[in-house]
């Protein structure tokens, strides 16, 4: 099983979470991509653009962060966390 959670933060105080559960057989990059397309569409969020930092962060530890500067049109609020809690 693969369950990813993703909150929205705002001047350290959690607005939003969701966890998405994907147990399709498919690649951990497949799963990420859904995933994060899945919790765009619950928010209403535009989709958030991988910097080079958000790659390295999600590699080393499986979590990352999504500021102003990954999407386009302006947030309100600090950032999107994006992070795996369970993966076989």
């Amino acid at each position: 099983m693969f369950r990813l959670w993703a909150k929205i933060w705002k001047e350290n105080h959690m607005l939003r979470d969701t966890v998405i559960i994907d147990d399709r057989e498919d690649t951990r990059t497949h799963k990420v991509f859904r995933a994060l397309d899945e919790v765009c569409i619950r928010f209403d969020l535009g989709k958030p653009i991988w910097l080079d930092s958000n790659i390295r962060e999600f590699q080393q530890h499986a979590k990352t962060r999504f500021r102003q500067d990954s999407f386009i049109e302006q947030i309100p609020f600090d950032y999107l966390e994006f992070q795996i809690i369970e993966e076989d």
